[in-house]
């Protein structure tokens, strides 16, 4: 199978009557109003709430159904002295999730234990074992986050052994939805509420939204300090981040607060994170997505996520040091795992034969850790750009992650060869799964067929989306401004990308080895432009087509505007736009 080296540029569709019926109602440029017709934007109010986000623009939580009911039995438990058991996962959604559930129940004075699920030993979700440890924990009322969706048995052993179950989860449901006391979960059928793209901490967060709201209404801080949730979106944000949800509604609002609480957290678990992440300044997505996030997710990938957990929960700044410490060395230790199994990985992508002539990619070996193989199936996604699934085999059994490609629905491709598989979960893009492996060959045929019959040829193309056209002397402060009202950016909210033409290459060097960094002219205009991992892609006295990002760059206490290449080619080419 053959890798890919080429992207279709492409210009995003806007209408021209959207542009000019929005630009009639703003007292912007018609450039500025490009972009935001470019992600959905419409009308003046929809502009207003985009680039002016505030915290009241949030949804009512009990317009989510299973919240009121939640709420009822977490009142409930209060009440009684009971013990809540949070139940998580193991990646940066379900630590977070988990830490914030029983940092808010805490608070509010119900008493609280938790359970972390570990990848090699029970696998991901709710399991028997993670039940019979909230029972021998005390706990009478168990809370699953970011889990629990499919767990149709998991909640028939619940009832059998006394505890009522809460689940809150963000994945698809099944055809069946578990038998519960409440299920919050906005896919499931009969939920009315207008967003519906939570990560699993920010379900969590709506919550902790609504209980407080029914204590406030009972009278309950009357003589207590009432929590402040605003503190809680630095988890939110991190988790929110991290699981890929988009950027966009609800998620971008609290996005937009929580990277402003997590730049000035006052949790001392964060604080040591950022640290060792070498994360000083206003923290980006980012610095979410590439520092933060890999060193809570590393513990749970290669061991255990309890440690996630304990560290942004604690107190005790020392005590904070070592967890952060021992998170960096796992996630070291996670990207030399990572990178023997991609190199394998792609030399079979290039050799074996049974790929050939598919259109999708599943691979399965003894050899690879299954705690990393989710993180590798993104890496070949790119190099191949198809759905690709990577199995870890132990004892004839194996345990997978799948990342997809955007025209290709990973979850309901699942679902069609379900009769091959023990267990499955997940959503559009990613997912999770396990069979017995003597089912491999008739599933790989199921999921190829599923695939072939749902793809088309120019779905297997990369594309680049274009937001706009540029002439070199658009490019100014006032377009940065505007930029960063635009942010944050992230799935579903991703960075303008502008289109420029016929630039002479007036200097070309190499920086490190891999980088491109570029001098170009359009006449009396010159500009700076650097192209990571792009080092022989363009060489002086060209003349080059670029798609890039504006940005400001400071260097030596010198601002200019620099621009970041997302891909360039010799102009005229006929590669798309």
């Amino acid at each position: 199978m053959q890798l890919l080296t080429k992207r279709r540029w492409r210009m995003k569709e806007i209408s021209d009557l959207t542009v000019g019926t929005l630009a009639a109602e703003l007292d912007l440029p018609l450039l500025h109003v490009r972009l935001l017709a470019a992600r959905g934007i419409a009308t003046k109010q929809q502009a207003d709430g985009f680039l002016r986000p505030s915290l009241a623009q949030l949804g009512d939580p009990l317009q989510i159904k299973g919240v009121t009911e939640a709420v009822s039995r977490l009142i409930a438990a209060r009440e009684c002295g009971e013990t809540v058991c949070v139940h998580g996962d193991y990646d940066v959604d379900g630590v977070t999730a988990v830490v914030l559930l029983v940092s808010f129940f805490r608070e509010v004075g119900i008493p609280v234990c938790h359970v972390i699920p570990r990848r090699l030993e029970t696998g991901y979700g709710l399991s028997s074992e993670g039940i019979d440890e909230a029972l021998s924990l005390g706990a009478s009322l168990m809370i699953t986050v970011d889990c629990g969706i499919t767990s149709v048995g998991e909640a028939l052993y619940c009832k059998e052994r006394g505890i009522d179950l809460i689940i809150t989860d963000h994945h698809t449901p099944g055809e069946i939805i578990p038998e519960a006391l409440a299920v919050i979960n906005p896919l499931q059928p009969g939920c009315n509420a207008a967003f519906k793209k939570f990560a699993g901490v920010g379900l969590a967060f709506n919550l902790a939204i609504a209980l407080r709201s029914r204590m406030r209404a009972l009278g309950y801080f009357e003589q207590a300090q009432e929590p402040n949730l605003r503190a809680y979106l630095d988890l939110v944000t991190l988790g929110t981040i991290a699981d890929l949800v988009p950027l966009t509604g609800e998620n971008r609002i609290i996005a937009a607060f929580g990277l402003k609480e997590l730049t000035g957290s006052g949790r001392i678990g964060i604080q040591a994170l950022k640290r060792v992440a070498a994360v000083s300044a206003a923290v980006t997505t980012s610095d979410v997505s590439f520092r933060l996030a890999p060193r809570i997710n590393a513990a749970g990938r290669l061991d255990d996520a309890r440690r996630g957990v304990e560290l942004l929960l604690t107190k005790d700044r020392s005590a904070a040091d070592i967890l952060a410490a021992e998170l960096d060395s796992a996630n070291k230790e996670r990207q030399e795992i990572e990178k023997e199994i991609l190199a394998e990985a792609l030399q079979r992508l290039n050799n074996d034969a049974s790929l050939r002539g598919r259109t999708t990619v599943v691979m399965a070996s003894e050899n690879w850790h299954p705690g990393v193989i989710g993180i590798v199936a993104s890496r070949v996604v790119e190099q191949c750009h198809r759905p690709v699934i990577l199995l870890a085999v132990q004892d004839n059994e194996g345990r997978g992650s799948g990342r997809s490609i955007p025209a290709f629905h990973l979850y309901n491709a699942l679902a069609a060869s379900a009769a091959k598989l023990i267990k499955f979960g997940g959503h559009q893009q990613a997912a999770g799964l396990t069979m017995a492996m003597e089912n491999f060959e008739q599933f790989y045929d199921l999921f190829d067929r599923y695939a072939v019959e749902n793809l088309r040829q120019e779905d297997l193309l990369p594309e680049l989306l274009l937001d706009a056209e540029l002439a070199p002397a658009e490019l100014n402060r006032e377009l940065l401004g505007f930029l960063e009202l635009l942010k944050p950016f992230g799935m579903g909210n991703p960075e303008p990308v502008f289109l420029i033409r016929n630039l002479q290459v007036s200097s070309c060097r190499i920086i490190k080895e891999t980088h491109l960094k570029l001098r170009l002219q359009a006449g009396e205009i010159t500009l700076d432009a650097i192209g990571f991992k792009m080092a022989g892609r363009a060489e002086e006295n060209d003349t080059v087509d670029i798609a890039c990002v504006p940005e400001l760059n400071i260097w030596n206490g010198r601002e200019n505007i620099q621009l970041r290449l997302k891909d360039i080619r010799q102009s005229g080419g006929s590669s798309g736009t």
